[in-house]
């Protein structure tokens, strides 16, 4: 029996079976990547240790949690894990480092998917979890882009996205194109989302003459809304805009109903999502690598 897997003429090849074969030359990993796989940790011998790298991230993101990016320090780690700072760096070898096992491990939190989803719906999911994975935990804009590496929890997050496309007949470079396309969306979405929020929580801290830390929980969220910096776009343009300067925006928004029920937050995000694969599956049906059901 032949084990020729050519395609023919007029045949698409497919995904390979296997893993991919690492055929270049053989390079160094960063260090930090090493971590990330857990290659890079001394082995020493007698106990274990009582304080691990996993302890140390997780203190990291509840400080984040709590206070903010700017709050992590080795300092404020070390006192709530009840060490010394000198005891974090026989684990994390410096804060940039840290900062990195923290965008992989916040990524666990990332749902499993259904397997039944079809591609356009996975994807929808793909993406919408991540974004409320940033409004909930909003430390993660303020991360640098430097940090985002291919870690065991975001390989697993792609792993998915790409069981979302399996069907899909494109050759896998063009999918993972697709996937970081929705990928770059989640960042400017999440970052409009998230500094928009913090203006607005900070404007109402500020008109009630609260402390810069006073927990959001505790102001109005109607409050909230209505600081909202984009909230004001059609006030200011009936007080202060001529309409003879700007005919197109007024006849645009003369008959506009407002933002239909929801919330302007969750419209937003799913009007994006929308739009965007629209885009994609309009490319897929001009490549023809839809499944065989959706042609």
């Amino acid at each position: 029996m032949s084990t020729d897997s050519t395609p023919g003429p007029g045949e698409r090849p497919q995904d390979p079976v296997g893993p991919p074969q690492d055929t270049g030359p053989r390079t160094e990993l960063p260090a930090a990547v090493q971590r990330l796989w857990g290659a890079a940790a001394p082995r020493r011998r007698g106990p274990k240790p009582a304080l691990s790298t996993a302890q140390i991230v997780q203190a990291a993101m509840d400080l984040a949690d709590a206070e903010g990016l700017a709050a992590v320090s080795m300092s404020r780690i070390a006192e709530a894990v009840g060490y010394t700072p000198m005891a974090l760096y026989r684990h994390v070898s410096s804060k940039e480092e840290l900062l990195v096992l923290m965008t992989d491990a916040v990524a666990k939190d990332l749902p499993d998917l259904r397997a039944d989803m079809g591609w356009r719906a996975g994807l929808e999911a793909w993406t919408r979890a991540q974004i409320d994975l940033a409004l909930a935990r909003p430390w993660m804009a303020d991360l640098p882009l430097t940090t985002v590496m291919p870690g065991p929890n975001r390989i697993r997050w792609l792993d998915q996205a790409f069981g979302v496309v399996r069907e899909i007949r494109l050759p896998p470079d063009e999918k993972l194109a697709i996937v970081g396309l929705l990928a770059q969306h989640v960042l400017g979405e999440a970052r409009v989302q998230i500094e928009s929020r913090r203006a607005a929580t900070q404007k109402v801290r500020r008109d009630a003459g609260l402390p810069d830390g006073t927990p959001e929980s505790e102001l109005d969220p109607a409050a909230i809304q209505a600081a909202d910096p984009y909230a004001d776009f059609e006030t200011v343009l009936a007080r202060f805009a001529d309409p003879t300067e700007y005919p197109h925006l007024f006849e645009a928004f003369a008959a506009w109903p407002g933002t239909p029920a929801g919330g302007p937050t969750d419209y937003d995000i799913a009007f994006g999502i929308g739009v965007v694969l629209d885009g994609i599956e309009a490319f897929l049906r001009r490549r023809g690598a839809l499944p065989d059901d959706e042609s």
